[in-house]
């Protein structure tokens, strides 16, 4: 299946529910994209690599260094380069006037509401956002405010899912659901989290389908335990020499 265009995207709103991944290696990008992930999220340095591996997913970049606080023109510039490298967007923080400003230069833009990791201290820490109507009707106009400046979609975090199902139905940008119920636009959610490979935190709207961080550990301790009894290496693991090759090393060495 063919990488899918912004075009495309906007155009498949309310007829099709996304998924979108956020990867930090290749392998995994390789195997999102075997199995028909729609959306990768990835950081600057693996971005190439990603690109290399999937193909056939959007992906959306994040730069280096948040463009909020670059110039204008460091921002554009910073967002280019994401471009040139692979990437099919741009994840740009909510701070409009950059966007504004990226959005402008026809860079496609993904930004993000409700619970925003970074400005926690402004909804008073790690906790669900919109869950007084008042703080819902902020989220809209904040969500209206980022459509305005030109974003073509928004990760929409911890926010309750009917608020987050009214607010994807009146705007014309992608509202991505992380935490936010069933009815936006599409799920996001990390691919750590997704196959259980580390044993910190586990959110509540995160899914962990398998649990490959225990499963590492017994695989570690059964190769541990083959070294031990000599269970590993077999012939299949090593390298031969010919008995007269041997027999002159030995020779000569002796």
């Amino acid at each position: 299946m063919a990488k899918p265009t912004v075009k495309e995207l906007l155009a498949a709103k309310g007829r099709k529910k996304f998924t979108q991944v956020c990867v930090s290696d290749a392998d995994t990008a390789r195997a999102c994209d075997l199995a028909g992930i729609d959306m990768l999220a990835v950081g600057a340095t693996q971005l190439q690599a990603v690109r290399a591996a999937a193909p056939n997913c959007f992906i959306t970049g994040s730069p280096p260094r948040p463009p909020c606080l670059a110039s204008d023109p460091e921002a554009i510039g910073a967002c280019y380069a994401l471009m040139t490298e692979g990437a099919d967007a741009v994840y740009m923080p909510p701070a409009l006037g950059r966007i504004k400003a990226v959005a402008g230069m026809r860079i496609p833009v993904f930004s993000h509401v409700g619970f925003v990791p970074y400005h926690a201290t402004w909804t008073g820490g790690a906790r669900a956002v919109g869950k007084t109507a008042p703080e819902a009707l902020q989220l809209y106009r904040d969500t209206l405010a980022l459509q305005e400046a030109g974003v073509i979609g928004v990760e929409m975090e911890l926010v309750p899912h009917r608020i987050a199902a009214e607010i994807a139905r009146r705007v014309n940008m992608l509202v991505i659901s992380m935490g936010s119920g069933p009815d936006c636009d599409g799920e996001y959610l990390f691919a750590r989290d997704i196959l259980g490979s580390h044993d910190g935190h586990y959110p509540r709207h995160a899914k962990k389908y398998r649990n490959h961080f225990e499963d590492s550990v017994q695989v570690f301790k059964e190769f541990s335990r083959e070294v031990d009894s000599g269970a590993f290496p077999t012939k299949a693991n090593i390298v031969e020499i010919r008995d007269e090759e041997f027999d002159r090393f030995m020779d000569e060495i002796d």
